[in-house]
């Protein structure tokens, strides 16, 4: 590097930390940990699941644990279309922080909660509030990036945000050895209490010029927007079949690797592991997008997606749908390894052609992607007691179908200017 491209690199980079108030790599990590509210509401209480079926007499190995994780997403769904038009009306760190105020209060509930079905609610209210985080942050990176830029801003936010899984049920097991799993939820409160407060480093990113009127009308009007352009309504469908698959992981990983293995103590290590790939996957993405593209990404990552999935289906079936530990959990840390290198591409995609109402179109692409990805998960889920045929055979079948939209967008006419 020049000494005149290093003087060059030195001025963007005080000029991004005056506009933001951070620099580019505190940006990233505080983006990450944002996000990672999302996933420590997820990870960090998936250790519990026994102590929770043993406190409210679920019965042993039940899997009603996993609506534990679906109703969490289904708050999250619902609650992104409300919190997009905020943010592109009153800015996007207001909404940040009304948003972990909820957080906070749905975490508490929970872990206050006198019956299942309590939890369950404040599972919803919890994910309300993770909702806000979430739309935020994404909105925060396209107001500052945009095409392969943002895609690999999106993969060096992951490969941060990917620490979470890998820590998180560890550390979950670690307080459940000290404390009752109640103290996971109260975790969670304080994490939350954190990450505000270091957020107050950031300032607003919402450009005066995209400021949007709050009315229905204007809300309507954004939404409608969104769903009227075929390259982002593809893609969000595309990354709905990915994030079924992600869904019914997350409900369905503890029971599979403690019940249907029966190797229940080495959960938070095997979770983690698989974890690690997706670190992996997003580094690679970071380094290759620009260089490859997002479509060419994409495509790469069907095909190992394809072929790592036909396999799972083939070791589910050749062991009666009890098959050997060390075959099926190391294919499937390697099939969701994939997916890594096709979400935050997907989702740039999908965002690219809508970055006046980043907003309202983070919301509402988010909101589809994750209710109808839980919803699905949900029925499923209950398909998985002690085989894991149907969590294989699913995932054969959400990659076949991600892989037919995404042919299909490459027929548009449109992609060449909706497409970076």
């Amino acid at each position: 590097m020049t000494t005149e491209t290093q003087a060059t690199t030195a001025e963007q980079a005080e000029a991004n930390k005056t506009q933001l108030g951070v620099g580019a790599r505190e940006l990233v990590v505080l983006i990450s940990s944002v996000m990672a509210l999302m996933a420590v509401g997820l990870d960090l209480v998936l250790p519990g699941f026994d102590e929770i079926r043993e406190a409210f007499d679920l019965g042993e190995g039940s899997n009603r644990t996993g609506q534990i994780i679906t109703f969490y997403f289904f708050g999250m769904a619902g609650a992104q279309l409300v919190w997009g038009p905020l943010a592109d009306r009153y800015g996007r760190k207001p909404v940040l922080y009304a948003g972990i105020t909820i957080y906070m209060i749905g975490a508490a509930a929970s872990a206050l909660a006198p019956s299942f079905e309590a939890l369950l609610g404040a599972r919803v209210i919890w994910g309300v509030g993770a909702a806000g985080a979430r739309v935020v942050a994404t909105a925060i990176i396209r107001d500052r990036f945009v095409g392969e830029r943002m895609a690999k801003a999106m993969s060096q936010i992951m490969a941060v945000f990917v620490l979470v899984p890998i820590v998180a049920p560890s550390f979950g097991a670690l307080i459940l050895a000290v404390a009752p799993w109640q103290a996971v939820f109260w975790f969670c409160v304080g994490w939350a209490a954190i990450i505000a407060i270091w957020s107050l480093r950031l300032r607003e990113t919402l450009d005066p010029a995209h400021v949007r009127p709050l009315s229905l009308g204007q809300v309507g009007r954004s939404y409608l927007e969104v769903s009227r352009i075929p390259v982002t309504v593809a893609y969000t469908f595309a990354s709905v079949c990915l994030q079924v698959v992600f869904t019914l992981y997350l409900a369905s990983s503890e029971l599979i690797i403690s019940e249907i293995f029966d190797r229940g103590d080495q959960f938070p290590i095997v979770f983690g592991v698989i974890a690690i790939g997706f670190g992996v996957s997003a580094v690679i993405n970071s380094r290759l997008v620009e260089r490859y593209g997002i479509p060419s990404m994409v495509r790469a990552a069907l095909i190992a997606a394809t072929v790592g999935s036909a396999l799972l289906v083939a070791i589910a079936l050749a062991g009666g749908g009890q098959p050997s530990f060390w075959l099926f959990m190391p294919v499937t840390g390697f099939t969701l390894s994939t997916f890594m290198l096709m979400m935050p591409n997907m989702n740039t995609a999908a965002m690219t052609p809508v970055g006046h109402i980043a907003g309202a179109a983070s919301a509402f692409t988010s909101a589809i992607r994750i209710g109808v990805g839980a919803a699905i998960a949900g029925v499923l889920n209950s398909l998985i007691k002690d085989s894991v045929t149907p969590f294989a055979v699913v995932m054969l079948a959400m990659v076949l179908i991600a892989s037919l939209i995404v042919a299909w967008v490459r027929t548009q006419p449109e992609t060449q200017s909706a497409t970076p």
